[in-house]
C-alpha cells in the first residue's frame, strides 16, 4: 500500500492511476490529518508526499507531518515532492529520515524508478530477475570479512537504480565496485562510462558531459556527444566528484535531478536515463560544512554510500592479491616465499593495492630467483607517507617538500586546524591549502 499526500485532487488521481497501472494499491490523503490517520492504522510500503501538502501550510508544516510519520513508521520510507527552487528544503527532509525527493514536474518513468527502488531496498531483497543470477566480482580478488562486508551490499544493491557514492582512500579499488555495480545491475549490457571529473575544468565541463553541436563554438567542426549521453541506458561513473568545480555541481545536480540535459548550441532539451555511481577520496560532509560542496548534491549522490577500507585495515586480503599480481607477471612462475609473504602482510601499504601491485611487479623483476624472498621487498620498500614521521623531525635532513610538509603540520597544531587561518599563516589559497594537504597525505 503507497499512501499520497497532497491536497491537489489532480495530482491525487494522476498518481494514483499512474501507481494502479504499475500493480500497486494506494490510498490518499488530503491534509495531515487524514495522513496520520492512514499511517496510524495501515501498513505502508512507501509514502509520497508533497512538502507543502495544502495551500495554507509551508515547507515547515511538511517537515512536522514527515517527522510524525516517522515516529509512527520509522521503516516507511518517504520520497518527498517539491520545486526546484525550494530544494534546500528537500534536503532537510532527508536529513529528517526521507528517503528521497522529487521535483515538479516529474517524469512518470522515473518517478517508477525511484519508488520501485526505494521499495526494493527497504524490503532488503533483490529483484526477482537477479535473485538466480550469479554475482560477478568485476576481478574484486579478497575474501576479508571487510571485503565481503562490501560486496554484500554491492549484492544487494546493484540490481536497484539507487545512486551510490564509494568513498576510500586512493588505491582501494573504488572502480572495480563501481564496475561490479554495474555488471550485476539490469543495465550491464549497456556501457558504463567513466568520467574523471577532477580532471575536466570548469570551461570544458559542459562540453564533455552535455555534448556540443557544430559551430556551437570556435573550433567545433562537428557535433559530439557528451559523457551523459554515451552512458544513456547505462552507467556513468563519476571519479574524484570531490574535485568539481562549485559552479559546475549546480548544472550536474540538475541532470540528476530531471534527467534532462542541453547539448551545447542547442536549446532542445534531451531526456538520459542513466544510474549514476560517484567516487570520492575526499571528506564530502566537512566540504559541504565548508562551502566547497553543494549540500544538495550530496544528498542526491549517496542514497547508498559504500566505503572501501583501507588495505592495511584488510590485510588477510594481501596474500591472495599477491598470488593474483604474480599470475599477471610477465615472469612465469614467479612464487613468493612464506618470509616474503609474511613480510608483505606487515608493511602498511598507504597507497593500497596500487602501491601492493608495483612493489610486487618489481620484486618480481629486480628478484635473482624465481622464488622471490624477503630481500628483494625490502630493497623496494616504498617509503612511508610524511604524516608518518615522528613528529620531533627538525628540519635539518629535511627535503623543500619535507619542510613545506613540517610548516603545514606545525600551522594546522597551533590554529587548531582551521584551514582559513592555516592559509593565511602560510600565505597561499585555501585551495592551494587543500591541494597540498592532498600531496602530503595529511588528513584535516
Amino acid at each position: 500500500m503507497i499512501l499520497i499526500v497532497d491536497d491537489d485532487k489532480v495530482i491525487r488521481m494522476s498518481l494514483g492511476m499512474l501507481l494502479k497501472r504499475e500493480g500497486f494499491e494506494t490510498v490518499a490523503a488530503a491534509n495531515a490529518e487524514e495522513a496520520l490517520a492512514v499511517v496510524r492504522r495501515e501498513p505502508l510500503q512507501l509514502i509520497i508526499m508533497d512538502m507543502n501538502y495544502t495551500r495554507e501550510t509551508s515547507g515547515e508544516e511538511g517537515l512536522e507531518l514527515l517527522m510524525k510519520v516517522k515516529i509512527f513508521q520509522p521503516a516507511v520510507p518517504v520520497i518527498l515532492i517539491t520545486a526546484w527552487g525550494s530544494i534546500p528544503l528537500a534536503v532537510e527532509g532527508m536529513k529528517a529520515g526521507a528517503f528521497d525527493f522529487i521535483t515538479k514536474p516529474w517524469n512518470n518513468y522515473f518517478l517508477m524508478q525511484r519508488i520501485r527502488t526505494a521499495i526494493s531496498l527497504n524490503a532488503g531483497e533483490p529483484e526477482a530477475e537477479e535473485e538466480t543470477a550469479e554475482f560477478d566480482r568485476a576481478g574484486i580478488v579478497g575474501s576479508s570479512p571487510e571485503l565481503m562486508a562490501v560486496l554484500d551490499t554491492v549484492r544487494r544493491v546493484a540490481p536497484t537504480d539507487a545512486p551510490v557514492l564509494i568513498t576510500g582512500e586512493n588505491g582501494t579499488g573504488k572502480e572495480l565496485i563501481a564496475r561490479a555495480l554495474h555488471l550485476n545491475s539490469p543495465r550491464r549490457r549497456e556501457q558504463m562510462v567513466t568520467v574523471n571529473l577532477g580532471g575536466i575544468s570548469q570551461s570544458l565541463f559542459e562540453s564533455e558531459m552535455f555534448g556540443h553541436v557544430k559551430d556551437a563554438f570556435t573550433g567545433a567542426t562537428a557535433n559530439r556527444k557528451g559523457r551523459f549521453e554515451m552512458a544513456h541506458k547505462g552507467t556513468i561513473f563519476l571519479d574524484e566528484i570531490g574535485d568539481l568545480d562549485i559552479n559546475c555541481q549546480v548544472k550536474l545536480l540538475r541532470v540528476l535531478q530531471q534527467h534532462t540535459f542541453e547539448c551545447l548550441g542547442d536549446s532542445t532539451p534531451r531526456k538520459v536515463d542513466i544510474r549514476v555511481v560517484c567516487a570520492t577520496n575526499a571528506d564530502l560532509p566537512a566540504m559541504v560544512a565548508d562551502h566547497r560542496f553543494r549540500e544538495d548534491l550530496l544528498y542526491r549522490i549517496n542514497l547508498i554510500t559504500l566505503h572501501l577500507p583501507p588495505l592495511r585495515e584488510r590485510r588477510d586480503d594481501i596474500p591472495a592479491l599477491v598470488r593474483h599480481f604474480a599470475a599477471q607477471s610477465t615472469r612465469r612462475g614467479a612464487e613468493f616465499s612464506s618470509e616474503a609473504m609474511a613480510l608483505l602482510t606487515r608493511l602498511p601499504f598507504y597507497g593500497n593495492i596500487r602501491e601492493l601491485k608495483n612493489t610486487v611487479e618489481r620484486a618480481i623483476l629486480i628478484s635473482p630467483s624465481d622464488i622471490i624472498g624477503p630481500e628483494s621487498i625490502e630493497h623496494n620498500q616504498a617509503p612511508a607517507p610524511r604524516n608518518e614521521q615522528r613528529s620531533g623531525d627538525t628540519l635539518a635532513g629535511m627535503t623543500l617538500e619535507d619542510m613545506e610538509r613540517h610548516a603545514i603540520l606545525k600551522a594546522l597544531e597551533e590554529t587548531s586546524g582551521n584551514l582559513s587561518k592555516v592559509a593565511t599563516r602560510l600565505g597561499i589559497t585555501r585551495q592551494s591549502l587543500y591541494r597540498r594537504m592532498e600531496k602530503y597525505g595529511i588528513n584535516q
